[in-house]
């Protein structure tokens, strides 16, 4: 639908206000399973603006419910945290029509837009023509954040949930599909000891080097896309110590779930066979997200097709659908039509060279205000 002159005027009138607004939350650190300092900021900011019933649970989601939320439901939801460890003000300057800063887009900017959406919501004491709708900061999106924030509003409001919109990434590209990974943690140990009078022992670091070999020798299956990666290897106590520990973190992901079972059995056999030469094999899951279930594709293309059409009318672009990994895997694994889509446009998401066009904030305020409106039917 196309957003009212009263939806129009309040984002003309808003837009500086939203900007200072993303100035703000920008700099407040927000790694993952630490988003408590930006979760309370958005709960005094919703407060502020008159929402009434917002409350952060306990997976430290800050959640607006509007209309039932005993009845059929509609969710919109951008993620609080960042992939940086930062626990002090985030760096931020803008220049030359840019604001940089590390997760100002991904996805500060889509919970700026979400927020702004939330306050028309308010100001007007609009409710839904039937049902309720969940307005969500969330939890956990970004890496062993786990999809905490999603899967706990999943879990519970999952069965009267009927269609689920998240605000992440560019206006560039939406994802209606999901990719699915296990993420492990690896240690390997032996008895190590000193590097001259103990040399020929067996060292740690020597068999995990060996046993990433092994995994990359793997043949990726056939169907969907899978991939595998080794992200972090550490371990080992001085130069002249035959390393009695090292450990990797270890992950692999594919959009189908038949190939995901094929590439846990290749580790789990990886696994086995450096077991049986003697040395300690310790394999701790650290993430899982499950690939899409049985969803309606009547439902889904409808999604896809109402949010390409609100991207064309505000960005005057086409939107790229692909499969992704993003706080939808929860529902579409559930068989909940879901799609992800984003408020902005700029780059560099998880560096620290990250940006956002300033230009590009305006068209997203109205896509996410025309999305809730209309999808959550409160338009």
């Amino acid at each position: 639908m196309s957003l009212s002159p009263s939806a129009l005027s309040y984002i003309e009138a808003h837009q500086q206000e939203a900007l200072d607004l993303l100035l703000t939350l920008a700099r407040i650190p927000s790694p993952s399973n630490h988003e408590e300092r930006r979760a309370e900021f958005c709960l005094a900011w919703l407060e502020r603006q008159g929402a009434q019933g917002v409350y952060i649970d306990d997976a430290m989601n800050v959640i607006y419910p509007v209309g039932d939320v005993n009845g059929p439901l509609t969710v919109f939801m951008a993620h609080s945290d960042v992939v940086f460890p930062d626990t002090e003000a985030l760096p931020l300057t803008v220049e030359n029509g840019i604001i940089k800063c590390p997760g100002v887009g991904d996805d500060t900017a889509n919970v700026v837009a979400l927020l702004t959406a939330a306050k028309y919501i308010a100001l007007h004491s609009l409710r839904p023509r039937e049902g309720g709708v969940l307005l969500v900061v969330n939890s956990g999106e970004e890496g062993l954040g786990n999809l905490r924030g999603s899967r706990h509003i999943m879990e519970a409001f999952g069965g009267r949930v009927r269609a689920f919109f998240s605000f992440d990434g560019t206006c560039e590209g939406g994802v209606n599909a999901a990719v699915g990974s296990k993420r492990y943690r690896v240690e390997i140990t032996t008895e190590g000891g000193h590097s001259y009078t103990k040399f020929g022992n067996r060292n740690a670091i020597a068999y995990l080097a060996s046993l990433i070999d092994t995994l990359y020798t793997m043949k990726v299956p056939e169907g969907g896309r899978t991939t595998y990666n080794v992200g972090t290897i550490r371990g080992g106590t001085s130069v002249n110590t035959v390393a009695q520990q090292a450990e990797m973190l270890y992950e692999f992901r594919s959009d189908d779930r038949a190939s995901l079972a094929v590439m846990e059995r290749h580790l789990e056999a990886a696994l086995d066979f450096y077991r049986a030469k003697g040395v300690g094999v310790r394999a701790e899951i650290i993430g899982e997200r499950p690939c899409t279930g049985d969803v309606d594709p009547a439902a889904e293309q409808a999604l896809m097709e109402r949010t390409a059409a609100a991207v064309k009318e505000h960005f005057g672009q086409e939107i790229r659908f692909s499969a992704g990994s993003t706080d939808c895997n929860i529902p579409l694994s559930l068989g909940v039509p879901a799609v992800c889509v984003g408020c902005y446009r700029g780059g560099g998401a998880h560096t620290r060279e990250e940006y956002v066009e300033l230009d590009s904030l305006p068209p997203g305020l109205r896509l996410a205000l025309d999305l809730v409106l209309g999808c959550g039917g409160l338009g």
